[in-house]
């Protein structure tokens, strides 16, 4: 595909991996969108907006994937999280992922999972990339007052008792992000509950996702003096499973990955920071999940259930 559309192929995979929080998903959905730019050129059609064709695409694209996916992910064993986008503090990957938009935190796409795959994209394209309802409209090729309709639906949808929707803090500065999160590291391994509770938010939540193929938590945690015992637990397993955790960005926070002793990837951790505390703690193991990071390893992975396993 020509350089004019690849100008945008860090918006278009924001917007797919927003839509569907896979980041293979996502990368399939942007080559569907040129490779459906290139049969309308050589039809002889000429695209006068290319940004406009190419956000349209996408984001329909995104809807179909969404409408055929929601029966797995109402079977999915145990909580669910997005793939992590990971952007390495030693190396910075695909330019698409670390140009990710700041606002694709993994909390603010699992508050999305609540909506429709309609409502998803109204919503997201409003909230995470500021467009117009002007721009919406035409995006998704709904009505303007529609789609005013639909915003205002799935704010009530995401909370249903007025509260104003938990949207993801600003972004922080590198420097203090990394600083906070190595702090949080330190303490866990160090088992230094004192620490942890100091960083942790009275309402954190923690939330792990193994997919029924990895270790993970069995339900969402609030409780910070919980979470903490977790948490130095965990570290604890991973210091005499000779593991190692190097810091690195996920979804635009600052986290870090989990690798054995062989340097394979075994699970990643991001963090939510608002006001000096952490918020909120999302720990993906679920090898699937992990692959695109290269290979994943075993320590965690759980027994796989036979037929006749009760």
């Amino acid at each position: 595909m020509g350089t004019d559309a690849d100008q945008y192929r860090s918006l278009l995979f924001s917007i797919a991996y927003g839509m569907t929080g896979s980041v293979g998903d996502a990368e399939d959905i942007v080559q569907d969108a040129f490779l459906g730019l290139t049969r309308v050129r050589r039809a002889g059609t000429s695209v006068a907006n290319l940004k406009a064709y190419l956000t349209t695409s996408v984001t329909r694209l995104g809807i179909n994937h969404l409408s055929s996916a929601r029966v797995r992910r109402e079977t999915y064993v145990g909580d669910w999280l997005p793939e992590p986008v990971v952007v390495a503090a030693d190396r910075p990957g695909p330019a698409e992922h670390a140009e990710l938009s700041d606002s694709l935190s993994m909390a603010f796409l699992v508050l999305l999972e609540a909506l429709s795959p309609v409502e998803r994209a109204v919503f997201m394209l409003r909230e995470a990339f500021g467009y117009g309802y002007p721009e919406v409209a035409r995006i998704t090729g709904k009505s303007e007052a529609n789609c005013r309709q639909i915003f205002a639906r799935a704010g009530k949808r995401l909370a249903p008792g007025g509260q104003p929707v938990r949207t993801p803090p600003p972004l922080l500065r590198r420097a203090e992000g990394e600083e906070l999160a190595r702090r949080f590291f330190e303490a866990a391994e160090g088992g230094d509950m004192d620490a942890l509770l100091g960083m942790l938010a009275p309402d954190v939540v923690f939330q792990g996702d193994g997919g029924g193929k990895a270790r993970a938590l069995a339900r969402s945690m609030t409780d910070p003096r919980r979470v903490a015992q977790v948490l130095v637990g965990g570290f604890r397993r991973v210091r005499v499973l000779g593991a190692s955790m190097r810091s690195a960005w996920i979804n635009g926070r600052p986290g870090a990955v989990t690798y054995d002793a062989e340097g394979r990837v075994a699970g990643v951790v991001e963090l939510d920071i608002a006001d000096g505390a952490i918020r909120a703690i999302h720990s993906v193991s679920n090898p699937d999940k992990l692959a695109h990071l290269g290979p994943v390893s075993d320590i965690g992975r759980l027994p796989e259930r036979r037929p006749t396993d009760r």
